[in-house]
């Protein structure tokens, strides 16, 4: 039987529900599996299958599996996706498997893709019982996935595929075989298939996202400037008085926070039953005398002050005997069950997040923060690798809490986005350096597109960590922060003074103003990858770039050449991984297109790879491209300014959206040949504008505001004014 749709064809074989797929034009996309597409009823493999009748749109088949159980399969086909549910007839729950033939190179898995892995591509992963799903972690992981998703995306094939399913799941992506399933379920409510190039891919993902009920949140601004931790900065000797000290010297050594964190120690520390973040408006009165004080002090100076959270509570602590009453916390036969996790370190209660009266106690509490001043909260769940657990075990709390306008960092969550930001797990001088760039590209092929990569340095307090003076840790910290600077998210912790180097200091302080410059451009590209569900914040090159081969063999650790785009205009090119004590040059991949170094004004012609490029502490690793338009924060005070280089052909549009996500301005460059004189005209005025030449790259910059669209092109004479920098 074939189906056929206009970005795809589906082909079933009756003999063992084996279903394949194509491309219109006949092309592969998934060869059916060599035995059966379809196993249910104690991993019994389809046998026979026959077609049962169309209701709805859909297409019913009855299938029967060599132990002679019964299914109904539903097929439900869309514009760029389809949608398979499996119901067994009259047996107990089991696992239930979706498959196709093998499909690579795949890509995706969140944490999961990212963690305890030399490449992001994910040929070999194989995972039957999917504890790796829910925190629990596979043997080698030890339960340190918190941002999870099963979305694999082969972006070579046009295919991508999910099972929506919280709970224990079967992962099997291998050169013969690409499942998905459950490992113990009545039914398989929802398999979905998605066709097409990468965006109508993640378009298609996003509607199913938010059609099967993990919503996708639109991020705020304050994020996308730059950040401080108390973590790293002061481990856990944080107080009102230590706080402000360290902030106030970034902001007087000029760095321009935008958003702060102080995760623990801020509760009563006297009585061990209020050692946790579910002391709902308690403060250590000894260390933080004046708190609603110091949170509007560091406000007036135009930064969000942000609190660590989480869902557990201590059996003795103030709010437990609440709880119980309400029976708000996670049962097991019909009490509730007590947990050892890492933190806090009594055993403790979890929130049941899937009770919705839990859920509205919960925030009700949250709001004794609120009403302090807190402007929003790092999530931060975690330890409970003993413990099998949904996958959604918070969502519901941060849906809740985004839905009053609060500030949320993301660490646990499936599949949806209801957070601002994803923060991975701790990334620290100990782990291998790998990571960091591996674990965000993997949060970005799954959809979580705004990767925090944890605050610069991670924490010193790492036992056998050599001393700050050492070059081995200068080395780490400024190859750090010139990493974290072309990622979505960006923060401080350890002071770089603490190193008594001048060219630390000067790399940090570089690297943190350049972030904190692009928040407008940063920030737009995130309102439109939660708008699209395409990554655009932060895309991995085989999602920018499917029909390029060299874009696959980029992200592992041999060739370390971790990239991607940084927005429409940017491509991130750091030098960053376990050799960056020594390493001085990578092999930089510049795919189709024209690419100007940032620093030189250099313009290379892709694609191309330039071979050993230098990329010293001191190096901007940056290259502009794609649409070729920037818009830019440079001093707090000021207009935002646009910047339009000589990389993209004319009738290239860029449109940003603006602080608060409503209000926008498009930016036209119908500039053909660069060597003429130009003019930049405020389309919504219809005024022309005065610009600068930058002397080195040859961008025109203007200032702009919202609401008004702008067009660069060939000047009439005489020329509009033009001042070279």
């Amino acid at each position: 039987m074939t189906v056929r749709r206009e970005h795809y064809e589906v082909h079933i074989q009756r003999d063992g529900f084996r279903y394949s797929f194509r491309k219109p034009d006949g092309a592969v996309i998934a060869p059916p599996h060599a035995v059966s597409g379809l196993q249910f009823g104690g991993s019994g493999a389809a046998r026979a299958t026959w077609r049962a009748t169309e209701e709805d749109a859909a297409l019913l088949f009855d299938v029967t599996n060599t132990a002679g159980a019964q299914a109904r399969v539903k097929m439900v086909l869309g514009d760029h996706h389809l949608k398979i549910s499996v119901q067994p007839q009259n047996i107990q729950a089991d696992a239930i498997v979706l498959r196709t033939g093998g499909v690579t190179p795949a890509f995706g898995l969140a944490d999961h893709g990212g963690l305890g892995r030399t490449t992001t591509e994910l040929t070999g992963f194989v995972d039957e019982a999917a504890r790796a799903m829910t925190g629990g972690g596979l043997s080698d992981l030890r339960g340190v996935g918190r941002l999870i998703s099963n979305f694999v995306i082969f972006p070579k094939h046009d295919l991508a595929q999910i099972n929506f399913e919280p709970g224990l799941k079967v992962i099997r992506l291998t050169a013969d075989e690409n499942a998905q399933g459950s490992t113990r379920a009545a039914s398989l409510p929802a398999m979905y298939y998605f066709f097409g190039p990468p965006p109508a891919i993640y378009r298609a993902f996003l509607e199913a996202r938010n059609r099967e009920g993990y919503r996708v949140f639109e991020p705020k601004y304050d994020w996308f400037g730059l950040g401080w931790e108390a973590w790293g900065a002061l481990a856990w000797e944080t107080s009102q008085a230590t706080v402000t000290a360290n902030v106030n010297r970034y902001l007087e050594m000029g760095y321009p926070l935008t958003w702060m964190v102080v995760g623990s120690g801020f509760w009563p520390r006297h009585d061990p039953r209020f050692h946790a973040t579910t002391s709902f408006g308690m403060w250590d009165e000894k260390r933080y005398p004046d708190p609603r004080g110091m949170i509007q002090f560091f406000q007036a100076r135009g930064l969000k002050f942000i609190i660590g959270l989480r869902i557990a509570f201590i059996t003795e602590g103030p709010f437990a005997a609440e709880g119980l009453a309400r029976r708000a916390f996670i049962e097991e036969d019909g009490r509730a069950k007590v947990f050892d996790i890492a933190f806090p370190h009594s055993p403790c209660y979890l929130l049941d997040a899937r009770k919705p009266e839990a859920v509205r106690w919960y925030v009700d509490l949250c709001q004794k923060w609120l009403d302090d001043g807190v402007d929003g909260f790092k999530e931060d769940l975690y330890g409970y690798h003993r413990y099998i657990l949904p996958d959604d075990k918070v969502d519901p709390v941060n849906a809740a809490l985004m839905e009053k306008g609060v500030l949320i960092m993301g660490r646990n969550g499936y599949v949806g986005s209801p957070m601002d930001i994803h923060r991975i797990e701790d990334f620290n001088f100990n782990q291998t350096q790998d990571r960091g760039p591996i674990n965000c590209l993997a949060l970005a092929y799954a959809g979580f597109a705004c990767p925090y990569p944890d605050l610069v340095g991670g924490t010193f307090t790492i036992k056998g960590m050599p001393p700050p003076e050492s070059p081995r840790v200068k080395r780490y910290y400024m190859r750090k922060v010139r990493f974290a600077s072309v990622t979505p998210v960006m923060a401080m912790g350890y002071g770089p003074w603490n190193m008594r180097d001048e060219q630390v200091e000067r790399v940090a302080l570089g690297a943190a103003r350049l972030h904190a410059r692009l928040q407008p451009y940063l920030y737009s590209a995130a309102v439109d990858a939660a708008r699209t569900g395409y990554p655009h914040s932060f895309t991995p090159l085989p999602l920018a770039f499917p029909g390029d081969p060299e874009v696959y063999t980029l992200e592992n650790t041999e060739r370390r050449g971790y990239q991607w785009m940084l927005g429409p205009s940017l491509l991130a090119t750091p030098l960053y991984g376990d050799d960056y004590e020594t390493a001085e040059t990578r092999d930089v991949y510049l795919p189709a297109g024209r690419w100007m170094d940032w620093d030189t004004g250099e313009i290379h012609e892709g694609p191309t790879t330039l071979h050993a490029f230098a990329l010293p502490v001191d190096k901007t690793p940056l290259f502009v491209g794609g649409k070729g338009v920037l818009v830019e924060q440079v001093a707090r005070d000021e207009p935002l300014r646009a910047s339009v280089f000589p990389v993209s052909p004319a009738g290239t549009r860029y449109t940003l959206t603006h602080r608060g996500g409503r209000r926008t301005s498009t930016i036209e460059n119908e500039l053909a040949d660069w060597e003429r004189r130009l003019c930049v005209t405020d389309l919504t005025s219809g005024s022309s504008l005065a610009f600068t030449i930058d002397p080195v790259t040859h961008a025109v910059r203007f200032n702009i505001e919202p609401e008004h669209d702008y067009r660069l092109q060939a000047a009439a004479e005489p020329a509009a004014r033009t001042v070279e920098e």
